[in-house]
């Protein structure tokens, strides 16, 4: 509990009193925000405005968490350092992204494809850790099971063989992860939305792997009448460590990111914060509620292709004025701090729902 208490406030603090003064680096090396001609009229005034602001919030949860670790006299886990690997590597391949667009002042930093080869290339790697060095209770970081409140036993990706296996979860694992990092990418349009909704969206990881801990099978104290429904997770107190040090630093962020925004997290941000979210429902093994507690990022992300695919079948028409689906509400009139604080509010009632339905769960299965 304390090392949580720790990285959550150390985060927190980090990035709120130190994004000042990357701000001011991030001007000096001219690190601005390009604004694409077709974009919204109102964003132009956004040009120039310090961005690859991720840097600031994945360093905040790095360091939040590992002091938190040493302030609660408790050992790193892996399954806290494959999160932190997801963010880091991601938030890397943003930062390329990111300081391409900054050097070549244009919309396009790295080629979508080779954006994509990035994000498998650090996903594969996770899937290979993630399955291997069980701990002693025979757990691996992640589970070769499908999950959804937990694990789906029939929906075992080992019933293939021992290679197969391996090969469909390593696919399985990079679909979520690469899904959820470029849902996160595609909702950063606004000032404060990605932000805003990440924080919503880690939060419901505080509370997952917090009851996950004491309800665990390995738990010291497991009440013998649920010993049958209890969770077969590793280290979830730890991952609910580091979705605290992660929701800190976010909210130490969205206090210079909120609208007027003073800096803009980028795809170093976005595409980290989006791994590490999927990372937290892989080992959580709550994998498909994924689609609930991240439900804005996947509406947002639904709207690109709904809107695209329906421009080649129709040949030119549009569903909405402009996606995605937040710029569509700005052209109709609304203002941006209303899209920004509806979309919360959206994001909230997922979460609320997503949470809701893992707790329904353990209250259905002990009655």
């Amino acid at each position: 509990m304390i090392a949580l208490l720790v990285a959550g406030g150390f985060s927190l603090a980090f990035s709120l009193f130190l994004t000042p003064v990357f701000i001011k680096i991030f001007t000096r090396l001219k690190w601005g925000q390009f604004i694409r001609d077709d974009g919204p009229q109102s964003h132009h005034s956004k040009r120039g405005t310090p961005t690859m602001g991720g840097i600031i919030i994945i360093l905040g949860a790095v360091l939040g968490y590992l002091i938190g670790h040493l302030v609660g006299d408790i050992p790193w886990t892996l399954v806290g350092m494959l999160v932190l690997f997801l963010m880091v590597g991601l938030g890397f391949v943003g930062f390329i992204d990111d300081f391409l667009k900054t050097r070549n002042q244009r919309s396009l930093g790295l080629g979508g494809w080779a954006k994509i080869l990035g994000q498998v290339v650090v996903a594969s790697i996770f899937a290979a850790v993630a399955l291997a060095f069980p701990d002693e209770n025979g757990l691996t970081p992640a589970s070769s099971m499908i999950s959804g409140v937990r694990n789906i036993e029939w929906l075992d990706f080992m019933s293939l063989g021992l290679i197969l296996g391996i090969i469909a979860f390593a696919l399985w694992s990079t679909v979520i992860i690469v899904s959820a990092s470029n849902g996160v990418n595609v909702a950063d349009g606004l000032d404060g939305l990605a932000t805003g909704a990440m924080i919503l969206s880690m939060s419901a990881y505080i509370f997952i792997g917090f009851w996950q801990n004491n309800q665990s099978c390995y738990g010291a104290n497991l009440d013998p009448d649920v010993a049958d429904i209890c969770y077969k997770v590793r280290d979830p107190l730890d991952l609910a460590v580091v979705a605290a040090a992660i929701v800190g630093s976010l909210i130490g962020f969205l206090w210079w990111n909120t609208s007027p925004a003073q800096i803009f997290m980028g795809d170093t941000g976005s595409l980290g914060l989006g791994g590490a979210l999927a990372g937290l429902a892989i080992m959580s093994r709550t994998e498909l509620l994924l689609v609930l507690i991240g439900g804005l990022f996947f509406i947002v992300t639904g709207s690109v292709i709904l809107q695209r695919a329906y421009f080649k079948v129709t040949r030119g028409k549009r569903i909405f004025l402009m996606s995605p689906l937040h710029h569509h509400f700005e052209l109709k009139g609304w203002a941006e701090i209303t899209v920004v604080v509806r979309f919360w509010l959206i994001a909230g009632l997922f979460v609320a729902v997503g949470v809701g339905l893992f707790y329904l769960e353990w209250v259905s299965q002990s009655s």
